[in-house]
């Protein structure tokens, strides 16, 4: 079960704060236990911070206060605050990335699931599309993917196994495995009727909860070679 430390505290000098911060990553390189961390001011306290520790589990996080670079920069930590910081330990009951949850639900709902009405719902007006199938190397509109993926799903009975998914800011990466049979004309390619499969990964850049940007990257070619346009 993930893990998280909240760390409340105020200080006045948040510029050495930072560096110690920096200090500690550099000291515990390779045998720090933490996994993500994230620092916040208060909008209506300049002095007060709080910061967001994730932890795999209580388990590393523990081992983690145990190194003894954890335990100096705590006591360096507290001369730098006004008074004594806080802590509060938290086990993770749920953990909702919205990003990657909008990510699949392209995929399962649009993509297999033709969903078309959903689109507006996930990307803005003026997506931005980077797909090496086409001539362009961008295209613009929520109306491109309306029309790709009209196109495939004309082509091809298929579905989508999300092998791996990495959020991390504003991006999405998904790594994904297609399989389809070719029951439509496909790039000129009368149906030919047979099974075909590639992998590819797809970046979603979101602004404000919705797709924004997209990049394909997959077995163009492969897939191709299947439908025997070939050699």
């Amino acid at each position: 079960m993930k893990f998280v430390q909240i760390v409340d505290y105020k200080t006045q000098r948040f510029d050495g704060m930072n560096q110690l911060m920096d200090r500690w990553v550099e000291q515990t390189k390779g045998k720090r236990t933490a996994t993500h961390s994230l620092i916040g001011k208060d909008r209506a306290d300049g002095s007060h911070f709080v910061e967001i520790v994730e932890f795999p589990s209580y388990e590393e996080a523990m081992k983690n206060s145990q190194l003894p670079e954890t335990d100096q920069i705590f006591q360096e930590m507290v001369a730098l605050c006004d008074g004594m910081p806080s802590f509060t330990d938290l086990d993770v009951v749920r953990d909702e990335q919205l990003n990657a949850a909008t990510a699949r639900r392209f995929f399962h709902e649009v993509a297999v699931g033709g969903n078309l009405d959903a689109i507006d719902e996930m990307f803005v007006a003026d997506y931005k599309d980077h797909d090496i199938m086409k001539e362009e190397d961008t295209t613009t509109g929520s109306d491109v993917i309306r029309s790709d993926v009209t196109g495939w799903r004309d082509a091809f009975e298929f579905t989508f196994n999300l092998d791996r998914q990495i959020a991390e800011g504003d991006d999405v990466v998904t790594l994904w495995t297609w399989v389809g049979t070719h029951r439509g004309t496909f790039m000129g390619i009368a149906p030919t009727g047979q099974q075909c499969k590639m992998t590819g990964t797809t970046v979603f850049r979101f602004h404000d909860g919705m797709i924004q940007e997209g990049w394909w990257h997959f077995d163009a070619l492969g897939l191709m070679r299947q439908l025997g346009a070939l050699g």
